[in-house]
This record gives C-alpha cells, structure tokens and sequence, in this order.
C-alpha cells in the first residue's frame, strides 16, 4: 500500500492533471442488434446528455469534456450547447461522425461506389466540420462501418482508393488547428473485409493526409490475443496515437467498463504510454471513454470506467523504472517481469482517495453520487417526450 505522500513531484502532478473524455452516447439507451433496453431517466436530447455527463466530472473531477455523435446530438444552436456545457464545468470535445446508420450507406459511405452516395458521406464530414467550429472542438473522428460481407462483393483495391480520395476531401476542409482522427475496427458489421481494420490501414492513410491527421485506438477493436500495448508503441513511434477509446471486451464487442474484462492489460497499456512520456497533458494523447452501457446505470458506469483508468495510470506511475531498466539490461526475465507485478499489484485505492480530497472531492464518487440523489431526480423530471439515444 502506498500514499500520496510517496509519490513525487512529477508523478503526482501527471496523476492530478490526467483527464478522461466521456461519449455523450454512453447516457443514452443501447444494447445489442437484438434489443435496446430502456433505462429510466434517459436524456431527451444533447443537454440532458452534458448535465449527465457533468455529473461524472463533478464526482471524479477528472472528465471535464464531453464527445458528441453527429447526427446522434444535433440540436438547434451548438453555441446554446457550448454555453450549457460552461455552465456544468464542462466542455465540448471530439465531434464524431455517423455514416452507419442510413440506408443510403448499406454498401458504403466513403467507401461506395457511387460517386454521389461518396459525395453525401463526404458532406456528413463537413457538416461536423461546422459543428466543430460552433462548439469549440479541434477533432473530427471518423469511423466507419464500410465494409463487404462476401469476395467478390467488390473491388478492395478500388475501396482503398475511394477511401482515400475521401478522406483527403475531408483534410483538406479543416481548419488548421483542427485534427482528423482516424479509428479502425477488425471487423463487424462487414465480416468479409473491412476498410479499415487495423492500426497499420489507419496509420497509411493518417500519413498520406498530413500532420493533423492521427489513429485512435479503440481497445476493444481488435481480435482476440492482439498485444495492444505493442500497438500503442508503434503509433506513439510515429508520432501519430491521437487517441483511446478506452473501453473492455470478452469476445466480440468492445461495450464492457474498462478494465473490467482485464484489468492487467488496461495497466500494461498505460505502463507504456507512462514510460514514453505520453501522460502528460501536452502530448498530444486525448484519453477518452467509448461504451454503452447496456444492463447497468449510465451515470455510475461511467463513474466506474473514469475511476479505473484513473487506477490503472496510478499503478503504472508507481513501476520502479530504474530497477525494471536494469533487470532488462541484464536480460533478468523473472526480476523484469516481477518489476511490473510489484506495481500491479499495489492497492492504489487509499493514494486516490488521498488525492480526491486534496481535490476538495469525496473520496468516494461513487458513493458519493448515490447519496446525491440525482438519479432519482432525473427518473421523476424526464418522463415523455423522445430519448435520445441509440435506439432513437
């Protein structure tokens, strides 16, 4: 067990300043391609999404922006959302794009063969575009669904260069202090090939694009026995790890709380972005949250998920550097290794709530925010009208 106290400067000061992004579409209603279950309390539009999601911040003090999903959150003045995020003491982040869920893109969207189906996808883009100069935000991230079921269903070749051509329409519309961030997906809802599957297919076309265009890894998008924490080494090499989209799975999806699934992982993830310096707040690095919360309570879920990489960054904090350096040096396979054990399996959870309260927080949130009462209050005030969410 260790306190605050054994920390040091530096550390300390990467673990209080470390801040997670939370998905506006994770308070919403979800599920699986079966069934979306209804949660009472749900937000009705992207407002109620922002003052759920200024709940977390309030309690974790640690998730000060929130994502918004186009055209999932629009509303009718982006400046009023702005406003209304400031007022919680929060903000707006990374607009991301849908292009998954029109007919129109059954066969594609920046991927179809259509030029002018391609030209409605690439205008979906420049419309977040605008709703990024509204609220404030610096990043697009795209994903996308494009895909094919079957060989021969169409040519991958020719995908690869619509692709390209699409995105760079794209680029080329963003301001200058405005990034593209490109996330992959190794398969689903395509199940023949995907268009971008990995991280190597993202970085090839971040790189042909420019400087402003990077790679988000989502850390359930991979198949199974995938060495994530490898990956993460080779985008940070080439400078271009934009992003996670933190998240937990067992088989296929990527929908669990974060770290729930394996928590080791989660920890050796954040042991190399700590050693290659990417903690800190100006590495360019956005740390976000990307889950739906299925069968358990938005609000505390997300709680959870902010508190557990909050933990996992702590423990890879604590690895003794020098001593793992020179175990490495000396090609001491069991001292390296037992280097890393040693800070997994530290109980970081008194350093936190230690931290919590120099913070002026509950070292509880959880607890905290159930004493608060507003779940409660939200499943008595939001009754009627649409719920905005994934099975809106």
């Amino acid at each position: 067990m260790v306190a605050l106290s054994d920390l040091t400067a530096e550390q300390r000061r990467l673990l209080a300043e470390q801040t997670i992004e939370l998905p506006s579409w994770a308070f919403g209603n979800s599920g699986t391609r079966f069934k979306v279950f209804a949660t009472p309390g749900t937000p009705r539009d992207a407002f109620e999404k922002v003052a759920d999601a200024a709940q977390v911040h309030r309690f974790t003090g640690i998730t000060p922006r929130v994502s918004l999903h186009i055209p999932w959150d629009l509303v009718d003045s982006f400046e009023a959302l702005r406003d209304h995020a400031a007022e919680l003491g929060v903000e707006l982040g990374t607009i991301n794009s849908n292009v998954f869920q029109d007919n129109d893109y059954k066969f594609g969207s920046l991927t179809n063969s259509d030029p002018a189906l391609r030209r409605k996808a690439v205008d979906a883009h420049l419309e977040c575009i605008d709703v990024m100069r509204a609220t404030g935000s610096k990043v697009l991230k795209i994903w996308l669904a494009d895909g094919t079921n079957y060989p021969g269903q169409d040519s991958i070749a020719a995908r690869q260069e619509r692709l390209a051509e699409s995105l760079q329409t794209i680029y080329s519309e963003l301001d200058d202090d405005q990034q593209l961030l490109l996330e992959y997906k190794f398969f689903e809802p395509a199940f023949y090939h995907t268009d971008i599957p990995d991280w190597g297919t993202a970085l090839s076309h971040v790189l042909a694009l420019g400087e402003r265009a990077v790679v988000c890894l989502d850390t359930g998008h991979h198949a199974p026995g995938t060495n994530i924490e490898f990956i993460v080494v080779q985008l940070l090499r080439a400078g271009r790890l934009g992003a996670f989209d933190f998240n937990s799975r067992f088989y296929a999806d990527d929908d669990l709380i974060v770290g729930s699934a394996d928590p080791f992982q989660l920890f050796r993830i954040m042991h190399e972005i700590v050693g290659f310096g990417a903690l800190d707040k100006d590495s360019g690095v956005n740390f976000m949250l990307d889950q739906c919360h299925n069968l358990e309570a938005k609000i505390p879920g997300e709680i959870l998920s902010a508190l557990n990489v909050q933990e996992a960054t702590a423990k890879a904090l604590l690895v003794d550097r020098d001593a793992l350096s020179r175990a490495q040096a000396d090609h001491d396979v069991i001292g390296a290794n037992q280097v890393l054990m040693d800070a997994f399996s530290t109980d970081v959870r008194p350093l936190l709530r230690d931290l919590r309260e120099d913070q002026g927080l509950d070292p509880d949130p959880l607890a905290a925010f159930a004493r608060s009462g507003y779940l409660e209050t939200i499943e008595a005030e939001r009754v009627g009208g649409q719920q905005a969410s994934w099975g809106a």
